[in-house]
C-alpha cells in the first residue's frame, strides 16, 4: 500500500493515543477497530501489528492475533517479542506441537539473560519448558515409532544419533583439524569397535600395561612433562591455565615418529602391545604414543586435533569415580580396559572431577578408510610440506 503524501504519522500517532485510552478504559473492542485503522494507514509499522495483536488476543480471537502477528513477522521475521508471541498463540490455540517448535524457532533470537526486559523472562523461562516438553515427546515418540525394528549395534547409536538431531538433543559437529584435512573421510565422534579387529587383544595388554606405568610412577616421574608447552611467543587461548603446568602431564614412549629410549625400556610390554596396531608413519610426526596423567579437579577444556588422516586410540588404566570425556555431543566415562577409537578433529575435552590421579595410554593410529597406497602418499605429502618448510613439525601431540 502506497502511503498518502499527507503526514501519516500524525495520523497514526493520533490513532495510537486513542487506541491506548480506549484499552485503559476497558474498551478493547473500540481500540482493536482503532489500530486496525491505523495499520491501513501505515502498514508498514511493525509495532502497530503487534499491538493489534494484543488486542485480539485480549478479546479472545486468536485466530485474529495470529493473523496479526503473521503481518508483522513478515516486516521483520526475527523479531524476538513477535516469534515469541506467535508460539504462545499456537499453544492456546490447541497445537501443541507446532507451539513447541514455534518456541524453539524464538529462542533462537532471545536476547542474553542479562538483557531480557522484566517483563519477558517469566514468557522466556516457559518458553524454554515447552521447548524442551517439545524436544523430548518428538524424541519418545521417533523411537517408539521404530518399533521391532529398531536397529542394534552400531546402527542403532547411528540411528539414535539421528534421532537426537532431529528432535534438537544433540548438536551437530563437523571435523576441523588444526592442519591437515583429508577430503570424504567420515564425521565419527566415536568409531565403532568393530572396525578394529585388533582392539580386544589390544585391551587384553591392560594389567601389563598398568604394571608398567605403576612402575614409572614410582621411578620415574622426573619423566613425566607438561602435556601443554608453548614457547612464550605462542598465543595460548584456552591453554593459558595448563601451559607448562604438571596438572596435565605426558609420559612419552613414542613421540615425533621415534621413540623415546629411556622411557621404552622401561615399558617393553606396552611398546609390544602398540606395535599390534596399525600406527601412522609420518617423518617427525607419527607414529606417538604416550601415559597421559591429569591431576585431580583439573579440567582439559574444548579443543581439535592436527589430522583427520589419523584416530586416537585410548586405553583406560586408573580411573576414579567422577572422570569422563566427550567428543562432540557424546560424552562417556573411562571404565578401566576398556578402550575406544575417536575422532579429535572434531570437537573433545575431558575432565577429572575426582580426588585422585587419572592414567590413560594414548597411541595413533591410521583412519581405517584409508588403503595401504593412500596412507603412503599422505605420509609422502605432510613430509614434503613439513621439508617446504624447512623446519622441524610442531610437536602436535595427541
Amino acid at each position: 500500500m502506497t502511503l498518502s503524501p499527507s503526514a501519516p504519522p500524525a495520523e497514526v500517532d493520533a490513532l495510537v493515543a486513542a487506541a491506548g485510552r480506549a484499552a485503559q478504559s476497558g474498551a478493547v473492542a473500540e481500540a482493536r477497530t482503532l489500530l486496525e485503522q491505523a495499520t491501513r494507514v501505515d502498514p508498514a509499522n511493525l509495532a502497530l501489528w503487534l499491538n493489534l495483536a494484543g488486542c485480539c488476543r485480549a478479546m479472545g480471537d486468536l485466530a485474529a492475533a495470529l493473523g496479526a502477528v503473521e503481518a508483522a513477522l513478515v516486516l521483520d521475521p526475527r523479531d524476538f517479542v513477535g516469534l515469541l508471541m506467535k508460539a504462545s498463540l499456537l499453544e492456546r490455540l490447541g497445537a501443541p506441537h507446532q507451539a513447541g517448535a514455534a518456541y524453539g524457532v524464538a529462542l533462537t533470537q532471545a536476547p542474553p539473560p542479562e538483557l531480557t526486559p522484566p517483563e519477558l523472562r517469566g514468557p522466556v523461562d516457559h518458553a524454554r519448558r515447552i521447548h524442551a516438553r517439545y524436544e523430548e515427546q518428538l524424541g519418545d515418540t521417533l523411537r517408539r515409532g521404530l518399533g521391532a525394528g529398531a536397529a542394534i549395534g552400531p546402527a542403532a547409536r547411528r540411528l539414535n544419533a539421528f534421532i537426537d538431531h532431529l528432535a534438537g538433543r544433540r548438536r551437530i559437529y563437523h571435523q576441523q583439524p588444526a592442519r591437515f584435512h583429508y577430503p570424504g573421510l567420515p564425521e565419527l565422534e566415536f568409531h565403532d569397535r568393530e572396525d578394529f579387529p585388533w582392539l580386544e587383544a589390544f585391551e587384553a595388554a591392560t594389567p601389563q600395561i598398568r604394571a608398567e606405568l605403576d612402575s614409572v610412577l614410582a621411578l620415574d616421574r622426573d619423566g613425566l612433562e607438561p602435556y601443554v608447552n608453548y614457547p612464550p611467543n605462542v598465543p595460548l587461548d584456552q591453554w593459558a591455565e595448563l601451559n607448562r603446568s604438571p596438572r596435565w602431564s605426558s609420559y612419552h614412549l613414542l613421540k615425533g615418529g621415534r621413540p623415546v629410549e629411556d622411557h621404552c625400556r622401561r615399558c617393553p610390554r606396552t611398546l609390544a602391545a602398540i606395535a599390534q596396531l596399525p600406527q601412522p608413519r609420518v617423518a617427525g610426526r607419527s607414529p606417538a604414543a604416550m601415559f597421559s596423567i591429569l591431576l585431580p579437579h583439573t579440567r582439559i577444556p574444548p579443543h581439535t586435533g592436527v589430522a583427520n588422516t589419523r584416530l586416537v586410540v585410548h586405553l583406560p588404566l586408573i580411573v576414579p569415580e567422577g572422570c569422563s570425556f566427550r567428543v562432540g555431543a557424546e560424552s562417556r566415562p573411562w571404565r578401566v580396559g576398556e578402550a575406544w577409537v575417536f575422532d579429535d578433529t572434531i570437537e573433545h575435552e575431558a575432565w577429572n572431577g575426582s580426588d585422585a590421579w587419572r592414567a590413560i595410554l594414548i597411541c595413533d593410529i591410521w583412519n581405517p578408510r584409508l588403503g595401504d597406497e593412500e596412507r603412503a602418499m599422505i605420509a609422502e605429502v605432510m613430509a614434503a610440506k613439513d621439508a617446504f618448510e624447512g623446519a622441524a613439525p610442531v610437536d602436535d601431540g595427541l
